[in-house]
């Protein structure tokens, strides 16, 4: 059996109102939008910067907690009862923690660029309220799903990350006001660790093994290379968290390698020839985080790289999971919108009809474009090349923009006339 057509099997029903799943990834949209303004901000500081309050470290926030939780949070609440076939409870809970994070990461972000600690601290409780709850409703579902254990154990791994890099995020937050921290650099380069490799790391690994097929229409991924790629990202994990930085890589390059094993397996078994310009954004984001890897291993390796600490990061939250991010919503936008909305034959609207190629084809040459000059630019302490790769970045979050609104647009329109159309017929049953 393919992939979509067990993904899509009686999905219909198990559909959240749309508002919630959009109210996620429209704020995922804009949040990329005020990531990019902050590093333009700071692009004087990025080089060779160590952390501490100022634009960087809002930027950095929100990528993270802004663009990947948020999409993050809205795709596992639609994705996984159509998964596990088992839907929601109550949807409350998934308001709430929208309505917590979000003016949660305005708050701390704020706080970050500002250098207000209170505001950094009331942020950060709120955004930490907001995952927890999110964590909370997610694992009532992972425990529903057994038919899908690979990408169940997935989730699971990721929520221990979620409480794990709270935790540590929480800690740094609070140093600012106290400075109790004895090593606070290494304590926030763990916290990178879990938010990347751990959280979302892990949520990429396992809704790959969903959507990815899905997209392409191929069958169900072998789960073996799943296990195995868990497995080793894991024991990444536990080594960086004990210090043992090198085992960390070799386990962070093991699970690279399963999870490009899978997507390469499911992209040569695919039904459509054609995958379009989101595939040509996922594998640039697959090859972006082989490099981050490389050159991390390089420069441990004593290799005189400027400014690599930055680069590693820049390359691995921008080059590879923002890439992978923004690629993923450009196509779960419109399919969802399409299972919402109906046209005027009563028969759901195509998703080209939904899809604004324009926005996304700028947003694809200009994304690519300010992963190449930012990287450049830090590796020459280059001010002016940094901003114009931010620029660059920038005017794609822009376009990208553009297209998620108008896909909300589109679904708020046929929706609309889709209600006419009902309450008209029923006047007429009426009559």
């Amino acid at each position: 059996m393919s992939m979509a057509t067990s993904f899509l099997g009686g999905a219909k029903d198990r559909l959240l109102p749309a508002s919630i799943p959009f109210r996620f990834f429209l704020a995922a949209a804009l949040f990329h939008v005020a990531a990019w303004a902050e590093l333009l901000l700071g692009a004087g500081e990025l080089p060779g910067w160590a952390g501490g309050p100022g634009p960087v470290l809002a930027a950095l926030h929100l990528a993270t907690l802004g663009v990947f939780a948020m999409t993050a949070m809205g795709a596992s609440y639609q994705l996984l009862p159509v998964v596990t076939r088992a839907a929601l409870a109550s949807t409350w809970p998934a308001r709430g923690s929208f309505w917590l994070a979000a003016p949660g990461v305005l708050l701390l972000t704020w706080g970050m660029e500002a250098g207000l600690v209170a505001h950094m601290q009331i942020g950060a409780a709120m955004t930490g309220a907001g995952l927890l709850l999110f964590a909370g409703l997610t694992a009532v579902n992972l425990a529903r799903a057994g038919s899908v254990a690979v990408i169940a154990a997935h989730g699971w791994a990721a929520l221990g990350a979620v409480l794990v890099l709270a935790g540590l995020g929480l800690t740094l937050v609070w140093d600012f006001a106290g400075g109790f921290l004895a090593d606070r650099e290494g304590l926030a380069r763990l916290h990178m660790v879990w938010a990347v490799f751990g959280f979302m790391g892990l949520l990429v690994a396992g809704f790959s093994m969903v959507l990815v097929p899905m997209f392409v229409l191929s069958r169900s991924l072998p789960a073996r290379p799943g296990w195995a790629g868990l497995a080793m990202g894991l024991a990444g994990l536990a080594a960086a968290s004990a210090g043992l930085w090198w085992v960390a890589l070799a386990g962070a390059g093991g699970a690279a390698a399963a999870h490009l094993w899978l997507m390469r397996h499911a992209e040569r078994n695919s039904m459509r020839r054609r995958l379009g310009l989101s595939f040509a954004l996922l594998r640039g984001g697959r090859y972006i985080l082989l490099i981050a890897l490389a050159v991390t291993a390089v420069f441990w390796a004593t290799a005189p790289i400027p400014n690599a600490p930055t680069l590693i990061g820049f390359l691995l939250v921008a080059g590879w999971l923002l890439t992978f991010l923004m690629a993923v919503l450009q196509r779960i936008m419109p399919f969802l919108a399409s299972m919402h909305a109906s046209g005027a034959s009563g028969l759901p609207l195509l998703i080209s009809e939904l899809t604004a190629e324009t926005p996304l084809r700028i947003h694809a040459f200009t994304h690519f474009a300010a992963i190449v000059l930012i990287a450049a630019g830090i590796v020459l302490s280059d001010t002016l090349v940094i901003r114009l790769g931010a620029t660059s970045g920038l005017v794609g979050a822009l376009a990208f923009a553009a297209f998620a609104v108008n896909v909300a647009l589109k679904l708020r329109k046929a929706q609309k006339a889709s209600r006419d159309i009902r309450r008209g017929k029923r006047v007429e049953r009426r009559g």
